[in-house]
């Protein structure tokens, strides 16, 4: 199995790093750093993952002031490159912000900060958290969030689901799409999305608080296999 080199950007505020870190490490094998975000310069990785938390304390909006850190210009460039670029909740959020990916995060429907485990159901698997997937497969993840409320207008949305660009929705243990199984109010059940090209990807749910049983399931390791299955084409 090929190594790649994973950055891990950190934003005052960001707290889901050292999990991402040992999930890379431990589970995927893969070599891992975290880089402070006033790093100008990702030479020498082959791809970044942007963990959550509540980068600069989510004030204005979340990931709204993240989107100005240095590490933001090298990061888009990356992207840009089509090297592997993904986000896990605020770094969902950030990427948003940022326009790597489309689409913009509003308070859950509830109002409340909303954390408990949740099922989604693979969309595609065109994208690094998808490749070692099927279409239909469902798997069980925590969330822990306050504006996971996926939004686009009409228009837009009807372009994103044509492009096939929607990776995960929010779903019964089934695969089937209910109010219930939808914990903030995402338009569409949406939880996670990629860009047009495949190689920028993000979803609200953790896989890095779901690889092994001692976190209460595993779902996520098949989403830490995805990166290395994509990272390997």
């Amino acid at each position: 199995m090929a190594r790649r080199r994973f950055a891990i950007p950190v934003f005052p505020g960001t707290n889901c790093e050292e999990d991402v870190l040992h999930a890379l490490r431990a589970v995927a094998g893969q070599e891992a750093e975290l880089v402070w975000h006033q790093e100008r310069s990702l030479a020498g990785f082959d791809a970044a993952v942007i963990p959550g938390g509540f980068a600069h304390g989510d004030y204005l909006r979340a990931g709204a002031l993240a989107r100005f850190s240095p590490v933001m210009e090298p990061l888009a460039a990356m992207a840009e490159s089509g090297r592997l670029v993904v986000g896990i909740c605020n770094g969902f959020q950030i990427l948003q912000e940022a326009g790597l990916l489309p689409g913009a995060m509003q308070r859950n429907r509830s109002l409340a900060y909303v954390c408990r485990d949740v099922w989604v159901r693979t969309e595609e698997t065109g994208s690094p958290f998808t490749a070692a997937l099927t279409p239909g497969e469902t798997i069980r993840l925590p969330v822990g969030h306050a504006e996971g409320n996926f939004h686009l207008p009409d228009r837009d949305l009807e372009r994103l689901e044509a492009a096939g660009q929607v990776i995960f929705r929010y779903s019964e243990p089934d695969g089937s799409l209910t109010e219930a199984a939808n914990p903030n109010g995402s338009r569409h059940h949406i939880a996670g999305v990629r860009n047009r090209r495949g190689n920028v990807a993000a979803l609200m749910p953790h896989p890095d608080r779901a690889w092994e049983p001692a976190l209460g399931g595993t779902g996520g390791l098949r989403l830490f296999e995805s990166l290395v299955r994509w990272s390997e084409s």
